[in-house]
């Protein structure tokens, strides 16, 4: 394990994720209600730990062979973007009940929460193109170290996804107003449609 590699790994995987998308607008939305968030930032840190080590692998290559995959995903992922945000500007919509944060909120499905995030994170075609291409690029100018390269960038996912989901929970008494809420929901549903609308019109 070569340790400068390894922290240049890290410090290239989190200055890729910390910026705000899809995958981290869910993970804080999680955290601040409290809700699974253990599975949820696993989740994340995992597929991109899978990506990652796909991506010093060599997958980025292949991806280039199957010309169809760019634009199936970009569509999918639109798609879907699209359908979550309208969800989320529903519940800016709904009654206030429907928002307060505490321990009488009902909790949602672990199976559908899991399956919102995977679908976050795997159908958007900008995760492949950070961490499969560009991570998988920038590792080979360590040629002998890709293996420090990856683990490093693997241990600053979790590091980032972990902080986020966990330390979301220290603003709860900001989040225990009903209009903050209204707020959080309204900005992640224009994250939502902002990102479909590059993703579709290939931005």
């Amino acid at each position: 394990m070569n340790l400068s590699v390894f922290f240049a790994g890290m410090t290239m995987g989190l200055s890729l994720i910390v910026a705000i998308g899809a995958q981290n607008a869910f993970v804080l939305r999680q955290g601040l209600r409290n809700e699974h968030v253990f599975a949820v930032c696993l989740a994340c840190a995992m597929s991109d730990a899978i990506l990652i080590v796909a991506g010093v692998s060599g997958f980025g290559k292949a991806a280039g062979w199957l010309p169809w995959f760019d634009p199936a995903m970009r569509y999918g992922g639109g798609a879907f973007l699209i359908w979550y945000g309208a969800r989320s500007l529903r519940s800016a919509l709904r009654s206030t009940e429907a928002l307060t944060v505490g321990a009488s909120a009902e909790k949602r499905d672990l199976a559908k929460t899991l399956l919102a995030c995977l679908a976050i994170t795997w159908l958007n075609p900008h995760v492949y193109l950070d961490t499969v291409v560009l991570l998988g690029t920038i590792s080979t100018q360590f040629p002998g170290f890709e293996v420090s390269f990856a683990a490093g960038a693997i241990s600053g996912s979790f590091l980032f996804f972990f902080s986020l989901g966990y330390g979301a929970t220290r603003l709860r008494p900001v989040f225990a107003r009903p209009s903050a809420w209204r707020i959080l929901e309204g900005v992640i549903a224009a994250v939502m449609w902002a990102i479909a609308f590059k993703l579709i019109a290939g931005v």
